[in-house]
């Protein structure tokens, strides 16, 4: 008697590092329609990255080669067939989203060190990590526009990988619902940093529209994309506004990277499957919960590949999908050189096929 009252107060009253807020999750559309189950990702031809893990975005750059950071914080840069693999330079942190800008600069959202700019020689420059005296803590997606500005997420203010890793970081905030997340603006000319629109729910990849207009933003704690005007200023997206709507709802998993590719395609990962979290939306109290039971004891979530690719009227053009989780953890693609390149956050190569 006494250890089961024991039990119930641990599960009661230890302390949790979310305060979860209430929401109303949408009923999950499942593989039907344009996501109807395939085995298109299935198979796929691997480029190793020998002792490093983690190539979360692949960036085809200007001059052919594959550029791509990992867990160790190293951005490396290789031939297109993986050859001649080095390191091009080292962050001290976790690189996450690439861009090259018109000067032949890397830029960088660095999930611990913010925005960096990375030079021909390796060398790196912190751009912003701060804005309005607050610590970016956590810049993920980055996109690069013709004239030169910068748009970058920094997906939570609650959660960080300074002091968790970006999987622990990410899961919490997405626990939690607290919708922290912004889209940031950073300007080399007048290197200041401005927020462009907040109350996201871990914002995530970010992507120019073709007109430069509007910039797509994955929203991935609520499964969707976002289509917002470049020249909104602290737009809280919860609250209607003619800045901003959702071009892509309800998806299957939470999408991750957004690419540019070939044809009008937007590529997107969903780097996850949709799972029981959906049920506890409106039940905060049950997630705290489940953060006090011993991690051994959560089910393991089913590995799943699973990329998509849409147009920008939101028309969905290309899903494909590794049921048997050969490449799980799908945060990406990248379409080049007649390759399609699956970005993975968890993998110690990075898988293709031909397209």
């Amino acid at each position: 008697m006494f250890a089961a009252l024991i039990v119930a107060a641990y599960l009661s009253l230890w302390p949790v590092p979310i305060q979860p807020v209430s929401w109303n999750s949408p009923t999950p559309p499942g593989y039907t329609g344009p996501h109807a189950v395939n085995t298109r990702l299935a198979g796929l031809q691997q480029i190793s990255l020998g002792a490093e893990s983690g190539p979360e975005h692949v960036l085809a750059g200007p001059d052919g080669k594959l550029y791509t950071g990992v867990l160790s914080g190293k951005i490396l840069r290789m031939q297109a067939d993986g050859g001649a693999q080095q390191v091009l330079a080292s962050t001290g942190g976790r690189p996450l989203g690439l861009a090259f800008d018109a000067g032949g600069q890397l830029i960088v959202a660095d999930a611990i060190k913010g925005l960096l700019s990375v030079a021909p020689d390796g060398r790196v420059s912190v751009l912003a990590d701060r804005v309005d005296g607050e610590p970016i803590r956590f810049a993920d997606g980055v996109a690069v526009a013709a004239n030169g500005k910068i748009y970058f997420s920094d997906a939570s203010r609650r959660f960080g990988p300074g002091e968790r890793d970006t999987m622990e970081a990410a899961m919490l905030d997405v626990l939690e619902q607290s919708a922290t997340g912004r889209v940031l603006e950073y300007d080399p000319a007048a290197k200041a940093t401005r927020v462009v629109a907040d109350g996201l729910s871990f914002s995530n990849g970010v992507l120019m529209s073709a007109d430069q207009r509007h910039l797509y933003v994955c929203e991935s704690g609520r499964y969707r994309v976002w289509k917002i005007d470049v020249n909104a200023a602290r737009l809280d997206v919860r609250q209607a506004s003619a800045q901003a709507q959702v071009l892509l709802d309800n998806l299957p998993g939470y999408p991750d990277n957004l690419v540019r590719g070939e044809g009008g395609r937007i590529w997107l990962g969903l780097s996850g499957q949709r799972n029981d979290l959906d049920k506890m939306a409106g039940q905060p109290w049950l997630r705290k919960l489940m953060l006090r039971v011993p991690r051994a004891l959560w089910p393991e979530p089913r590995p799943y590949g699973h990329v998509l690719a849409f147009t920008e009227d939101g028309s969905i053009v290309a899903d494909l999908q590794d049921p048997g989780g050969d490449s799980p953890v799908t945060t990406g693609a990248t379409e080049a050189g007649g390759r399609l390149y699956i970005h993975n956050v968890a993998a110690h190569s990075i898988g293709w096929l031909a397209r």
